[in-house]
């Protein structure tokens, strides 16, 4: 092996160090900024955090649910038992589940009056042909993410599926899911 050889073997992108030693400054700054900021600011900071940790709490538990089904060829009313860590109450937030036999819905519901809820669906959609004894493979889920109109302490209405759509329920409206 030619000295060059050698050389061309030992070399290692560094790019990646940097990004993440880009990510590690990033991620410290946002958990010592409420340490240099007034009270108020820190609660709005806070109510900021946990909104966008109530969306990812919604979106994962979709997410979940989608993987549960599959697995078990039913929904989950409970978020221990899907498994992804997701504590069902938080110092903003309220989640839960209401399942069906063909849909789950997702809640985190504000504690507070200034924020706005959340709603996830998960829904069986059925095979194209129908074949009563279809199986799992044949069986797919969809999912639908939904925000509160307005904010406040109301669990948001229940999206529905239909017609091979899903939609957001009264006084809620469609989002991007966050994940």
């Amino acid at each position: 092996m030619s000295q060059q050889d050698s050389k061309s073997a030992s070399i290692v992108p560094n790019g990646c160090g940097c990004l993440l030693l880009l990510m590690g400054i990033g991620v410290m700054g946002v958990i010592a900024l409420p340490l240099f900021l007034g009270d108020s600011t820190q609660d709005k900071y806070m109510r900021s955090y946990m909104t966008f940790q109530a969306q990812q709490y919604v979106s994962s538990v979709n997410r979940g649910q989608q993987a549960y089904f599959a697995e078990k060829n039913a929904f989950s009313s409970s978020v221990k038992a899907l498994g992804i860590g997701i504590k069902t109450e938080t110092k903003f937030f309220k989640y839960s589940i209401r399942a069906t036999k063909k849909a789950a819905f997702n809640y985190a519901v504000a504690k507070e009056n200034e924020l706005k809820s959340y709603v996830g669906g998960v829904f069986i959609v059925p095979p194209k042909n129908f074949v009563s004894n279809a199986t799992q493979e044949e069986i797919t889920t969809t999912f639908i993410f939904c925000e509160a109109d307005f904010p406040g302490r109301i669990q948001p209405a229940e999206p529905t599926y239909e017609n091979g759509k899903t939609a957001c329920g009264k006084g809620t409206i469609p989002m991007v899911s966050p994940n």
